[in-house]
């Protein structure tokens, strides 16, 4: 094959799939609905189940759920056969998938569910199939062709499923009003962790905080800065309030100018950029290159309660 032809492959398969899950858009209805109001009314999990490929497209479904609070589990339905259908209870809900609703590895673990009342939504392509005729909510899919007509190895239908998965999902976290503050907790790791964290979760703290008191002579404010290490050195009124701030690009100016300065004031600089708790560290971090600084901080109430420099940034994952 050429290059022009492995493109042209490549679009076919693409112009395949778009169409087929254009087509899956068009034909939602209440069942779709009554998926959904089940799942939020049901007390346990969403039990994902499947074999060969779409037991790979259940296990991202249920992962999909679990990390935007949807508790919902894999369960591999062979596995179910031999002691695993004890890890399903009442007050789960099952969702199977089958693109052709007669995975005979599924005969099991439906007649459980059939036993103990368990609700059934059945994802399948096969609304006259086994799967089908035992699901309370049919969640169909087109039965469209597959992308590899010659070997009909699922590859159209594994998407379907994937995207309805993703829907069903999406429309979950919706009506449970789940924030990004929710992921959070559920997603600590990786770079979308990092970019959930907030101010408050990477700030230095407390006795860390290069502060000194304004009206400090110029001296003995560099000396408190040079010892605490970060590069940069808040001055505070009166009343707590956070006056301004000096850093080692200010102290290099002022001591290659020749100018006598007296105290720190004269050196700071006033309303500079800060940050509250709450602002996202991908923010900060954005605020950072397009203003071209290293250090900002973080006050509560106008009062600096942290400092985060870009290293902390960095080091948590950002970069």
């Amino acid at each position: 094959m050429t290059e022009n032809a492995y493109i042209a492959t490549a679009r076919r398969v693409l112009a395949l799939e778009t169409g087929a899950l254009a087509l899956m858009a068009t034909q939602l209805d209440d069942k779709f609905v009554q998926a959904v109001e089940t799942v939020l009314a049901a007390k346990g999990r969403v039990i994902c189940t499947g074999i060969g490929k779409s037991g790979h497209v259940a296990r991202k479904i249920a992962a999909t759920m679990a990390s935007t609070g949807t508790q919902a589990y894999f369960v591999h339905a062979t596995e179910a056969s031999h002691g695993d259908l004890g890890m399903i209870g009442q007050g789960d809900v099952i969702l199977a998938l089958s693109k052709s609703g007669e995975t005979k590895e599924l005969a099991d673990l439906l007649h459980y569910a059939r036993r103990y009342s368990i609700p059934i939504i059945g994802m399948t392509a096969k609304a006259d199939s086994t799967l089908g005729r035992a699901a309370d909510i049919l969640l169909a899919i087109p039965d469209a062709a597959e992308a590899c007509a010659e070997t009909n190895a699922p590859t159209t239908s594994t998407t379907l499923m994937m995207a309805l998965g993703d829907a069903l999902a999406v429309a979950l976290l919706e009506s449970k009003g789940f924030k990004a503050d929710h992921f959070k907790v559920y997603h600590p790791g990786g770079k979308l962790g990092a970019m959930l964290r907030t101010a408050a979760d990477v700030m230095h703290k407390s006795a860390e905080l290069p502060l000194v008191a304004a009206g400090t002579p110029f001296i003995e404010a560099v000396k408190s800065m040079t010892g605490k290490g970060f590069g940069v050195l808040g001055v505070i009124a009166k009343d707590g309030l956070l006056a301004g701030v000096v850093t080692d690009g200010d102290l290099r100016r002022y001591l290659t100018s020749g100018k006598t300065v007296a105290t720190i004031d004269e050196v700071m600089t006033k309303s500079p950029r800060t940050a509250a708790p709450d602002s996202l560290a991908a923010d900060i971090l954005r605020t950072m290159n397009e203003r071209k600084i290293t250090q900002i901080f973080v006050l509560d109430a106008g009062k600096p309660v942290g400092l985060i420099h870009m290293h902390d940034l960095l080091k948590s994952g950002l970069a």
